[in-house]
């Protein structure tokens, strides 16, 4: 079963949500502007995470419609925000990319055609990332005078080390599949065409694991990138001994 969240325009777009078995696929649905982030297509995208099809699901894939998984944020919108505007923005549709990286289950993003800006900073809330051989990266922002504020500094930079970011974000350059997969931007790169099936496959293989382990390994993975040695060896010792006390 899957529905569509209401309330704007044709020309606003949508998020649309349906499951597939256990997994749960979010679909960006603005292809006339290639899939771009407006603050109405954020909230649609923070209703679909709240329904019942992704709530009670074991694993979710997100991905865009027309070959495209997100050309960015909606540039015109932002530009006219005043900088209290821009506050209050963070603190509703704005936070919907901290909320994809808060979900309890594993969350695949399967990226084809244009993944750059606020596209890219939603795909790296993702755990886990496949792209289409073709698929082409970038954070333009510097390019208009801002910078990638939705994680986009702090994920990227965490996912290639200062330099490579640095390179990426000051220069604002793009780049492709096979150097994100190097990179370690995306783990896999799949055939023209297959990066949603494959994006299910891998679903499908967290659909079949513990819940409660991939909650508390995600959740130690994301927290041992501030810890310290010691710390990061106790969050894993403690995630450890609460799981031995549960049946899997």
């Amino acid at each position: 079963m899957g529905n569509e969240s209401g309330g704007g325009t044709a020309g606003d777009g949508s998020v649309s949500v349906e499951r597939r078995g256990a997994i749960a696929l979010i679909t960006l649905d603005r292809p006339r502007k290639r899939n771009a982030l407006s603050t109405h297509l954020e909230r649609e995208l923070q209703r679909a995470i709240s329904s019942e099809e992704v709530t009670g699901s074991r694993a979710v894939v997100i991905t865009g419609e027309g070959g495209c998984f997100s050309a960015g944020a909606d540039i015109t919108e932002l530009r006219e925000m005043t900088p209290r505007a821009i506050a209050d923005y963070y603190r509703s549709s704005g936070g919907v990319y901290e909320v994809v990286a808060a979900l309890p289950q594993p969350v695949v993003a399967a990226i084809t055609g244009y993944c750059l800006g606020g596209g890219l900073e939603l795909a790296l809330a993702a755990d886990v990332r496949i792209a289409d051989d073709e698929a082409v990266f970038g954070f333009p922002e510097i390019g208009i005078g801002i910078l990638p504020s939705s994680g986009g500094v702090t994920r990227i930079t965490r996912c290639v080390g200062t330099g490579r970011a640095a390179d990426l974000v000051l220069r604002g350059r793009r780049f492709g599949a096979v150097e994100a997969e190097r990179w370690g931007v995306v783990s896999e790169v799949a055939e023209r065409g297959q990066a949603l099936s494959r994006a299910l496959d891998v679903a499908a293989e967290f659909a079949e694991r513990d819940a409660l382990a991939l909650e508390h390994t995600k959740r130690v993975l994301e927290m041992s990138q501030e810890a310290s040695l010691a710390g990061s060896l106790l969050l894993e010792r403690l995630a450890y001994a609460t799981l031995n006390r549960t049946e899997a």
